[in-house]
């Protein structure tokens, strides 16, 4: 699974990354070293205005979601915080995901992601868990695949009250390849440039398609180093969570 992650970019150095025409004027997030559920996250994805529904009114945004998929028929948004992943292997038939993952894809920008191994502490020889910081040996811009949905709060009266809607978002995971599968068994998957527009374009609904643009990570492309575990504790935040600390 994917729990925690990185995501540290500008709206300014993502917009023109995945050529988003205009950069958020009032909505912004502060990097964060250590995102995790239900915590806000910068989501490119492509949509028509809420008042238009034709083809030629999508555009492609840069906006915050909720990390932690609220499927539209919830009863309550406290399940967003179970359901932050969806396997690549089910993720086009499972009731919660479908229909996102029909029409609503995003692609969530990170530096890296944190996986846990189970070692022996060589101080105590009792078993404790290593976090990792895996990240491109590049250090470019990581795009996980991710699907959204709107969530309709039914305590407020009005439509078009902001505070009606929420949207949220979870990420596609896969097998672990790569250094990440030495770590952790799962990983979140990225999805290389050339696959971009496809993934984020909301008229390209077939199933098989879009499964396709879902490949497994190339070998060679990754980087883990072992961290603090003081990215363990959600409160902890700032840089000095990706700094190399010996396991």
């Amino acid at each position: 699974m994917c729990g925690r992650y990185a995501s540290t970019r500008s709206p300014q150095e993502l917009a023109p990354l995945f050529q988003v025409p205009d950069v958020p004027a009032k909505e912004t997030l502060a990097p964060n070293w250590n995102v995790a559920p239900t915590n806000d996250v910068w989501a490119v994805l492509e949509r028509a205005p809420r008042d238009k529904d034709d083809i030629a009114a999508v555009q492609r945004e840069l906006r915050p979601l909720r990390w932690g998929l609220v499927p539209s028929w919830a009863k309550d948004v406290k399940i967003g915080a179970r359901m932050i992943n969806a396997r690549v292997e089910t993720v086009h038939e499972k009731p919660a995901y479908r229909r996102a993952f029909a029409r609503r894809r995003c692609l969530l920008p990170a530096d890296g992601f944190y996986e846990w191994e189970q070692i022996k502490d060589p101080a105590t020889g009792k078993p404790r868990k290593q976090p990792y910081f895996i990240h491109p040996q590049d250090e470019q811009v990581m795009a996980l695949a991710g699907l959204y949905e709107y969530w309709r709060d039914p305590a407020v009266k009005q439509d078009d009250d902001p505070a009606a809607w929420l949207m949220t978002c979870t990420i596609i995971t896969t097998e672990a390849t790569d250094v990440a599968g030495r770590v952790h068994p799962r990983m979140p998957l990225a999805l290389t440039p050339d696959h971009y527009d496809a993934w984020l374009d909301p008229t390209h609904q077939d199933p098989d398609e879009l499964r396709a643009l879902l490949d497994q990570p190339a070998e060679g492309h990754l980087k883990a180093r072992p961290v603090s575990t003081a990215v363990n504790n959600v409160r902890n935040n700032g840089p000095q969570l990706l700094d190399e600390h010996p396991a």
